[in-house]
């Protein structure tokens, strides 16, 4: 069975989805809950200097959702993915979807983006599998510590390599929009690099990856 993975964050959805999603449960019902946005501040400022996602991820699940009940936070991201996918993702990429899922093939959702809410896009959009970064909770409470490697760049290579010799199939599909999605979209057998910058774009073709462009 042939395996088609897609990235989730500009390759599905318009954009990046975790950023939206903290600011939204921070501001219902009390907006000022937005001013624990200043905590990322200096996470922010080290990032500048050091490129490390994982440890600004982790900085900013902590400083703003850290002791958010679970079953609050399952509900909010219910609500917000089935609000994305209705407004905020491309015709093009559902399409994709539908046809690998029609054509019987193993469908994988492979994201940086982190498991209390990247399941729930796997669930809504049928996919089969679902690979993202895994947080930490304290009983019921989320925690916000990372528990995973950042599913990007290398780490997505490496996976993609675990799925086929798990499946024995490498026959595969990948779909991703960015520079950090090319280690992956080069292993594949049929990659195709959405809506890529310029210099992502440029990349790929220098490793034989091809384009598109997804509305």
């Amino acid at each position: 069975m042939p395996i088609a993975i897609f990235d989730l964050d500009g390759t599905i959805t318009h954009r990046d989805t975790l950023f939206p999603l903290v600011v939204r449960q921070l501001a219902r019902p009390n907006p000022l809950r937005l001013l624990r946005l200043l905590r990322v501040v200096p996470a922010t400022v080290r990032f500048a200097f050091d490129h490390d996602r994982a440890a600004l991820k982790q900085s900013l699940l902590r400083a703003t959702l850290r002791g958010t009940a679970r079953d609050a936070l399952n509900a909010a991201c219910r609500e917000f993915v089935t609000d994305t996918i209705a407004h905020r993702c491309f015709a093009d990429a559902l399409a994709a979807i539908r046809r690998h899922r029609d054509a019987g093939h193993h469908l994988v959702l492979m994201s940086a983006s982190v498991d209390f809410y990247v399941p729930e896009f796997g669930r809504q959009l049928g996919f089969d599998e679902v690979i993202s970064t895994g947080v930490a909770w304290n009983g019921d409470r989320l925690d916000g510590t990372l528990t995973t490697p950042n599913r990007r760049g290398e780490e997505k290579a490496i996976r993609l390599r675990a799925l086929v010799a798990a499946r024995n199939d490498g026959d595969t599909f990948a779909y991703g929009n960015s520079d950090s999605d090319l280690p992956h979209l080069r292993l594949a057998k049929h990659g195709l690099l959405v809506n890529g910058s310029v210099s992502a774009r440029r990349e790929a073709a220098a490793m034989g990856v091809p384009c598109a462009e997804w509305s």
